[in-house]
């Protein structure tokens, strides 16, 4: 497998290990950006934790969808862009809302502090939405 910095970064790929290397890539990125903004709407402007984090959560899915389409998975599958903007948002709120449950159940029902929670929560829902979108979305399987 080549693993130079084009392959890994710029080449056009179908290999899943590469795939996946540029999804963790994407999805930490996004990871940070709801991160900070799920601080800042719940700490900052006071607004309830799980409200926050479906807020959060919203506005990352916009980054990643857009990244994730062009970088990571490299197809132009639908000319309807609505349409799978639509998929790949249907498959992420499936992951909010087992981000919501873990944040609860982490948080509200362990006590473990809300940010911690969103960490440990953001790598469990990271394997769902990878999977689901390559297996589902771009009719990839695990190979």
């Amino acid at each position: 497998m080549d693993l130079s910095i084009d392959t890994l970064f710029k080449k056009d790929v179908d290999n899943i290990f590469i795939q996946f290397f540029r999804y963790v890539f994407v999805g930490g990125t996004a990871f940070l950006i709801d991160f900070f903004l799920l601080y800042l709407f719940s700490d900052v402007f006071g607004i309830y934790y799980l409200i926050s984090a479906a807020l959060s959560f919203t506005i990352s899915l916009i980054f990643n969808y857009l990244i994730s389409t062009h970088w990571v998975f490299n197809k132009k599958q639908f000319e309807n862009k609505i349409f799978e903007f639509y998929i790949f948002a249907l498959i992420g709120v499936m992951g909010l809302g087992f981000t919501e449950i873990l944040l609860y159940l982490f948080t509200d029902i362990i006590g473990v502090y809300y940010l911690i929670s969103k960490i440990i929560t953001a790598a469990i829902v990271l394997f769902w939405n990878f999977m689901a979108r390559r297996m589902m979305f771009y009719g990839k399987t695990l190979k």
